[in-house]
């Protein structure tokens, strides 16, 4: 072990899966981008759909998948159901690593934190 690397226990076979099925949603650029979305304020999937670009349907399908994971949540609004994202973590997640990419790719994020160098 690398002297001054903090070593952590290993976490449990159904910690490793649950992180894995969180993952594996987020790896469609669709649901990513969705998260992204709901990362900056709760929206209707009518919005959703016109910020990704994405047909209702598929949009809808996308965060009913998010839903069932735990990564999104909804409520009621009249008769809008209004999708909003409910763990801090994921957000930090997501904008962390969106972020860190758009670095390298030279067209970086105003505001978004990143993993090298703001110590966020």
């Amino acid at each position: 072990m690398e002297a001054g690397v903090e070593r952590f226990p290993d976490p449990s076979a159904e910690v490793l899966a649950e992180a894995a099925a969180a993952f594996g949603l987020l790896a469609s650029s669709a649901r990513l981008h969705i998260v992204w979305a709901l990362a900056q304020g709760e929206s209707d999937v009518s919005g959703l759909a016109e910020r990704v670009g994405g047909a209702l349907p598929a949009v809808s399908q996308h965060l009913t998948k998010l839903k069932l994971a735990g990564l999104v949540r909804s409520r009621r609004e009249g008769r809008r159901q209004v999708y909003f994202v409910d763990d801090p973590d994921v957000v930090t997640v997501v904008r962390l690593v969106v972020g860190q990419l758009a670095d390298r790719a030279g067209g970086g994020i105003p505001g978004v934190g990143h993993l090298r160098g703001t110590g966020t």
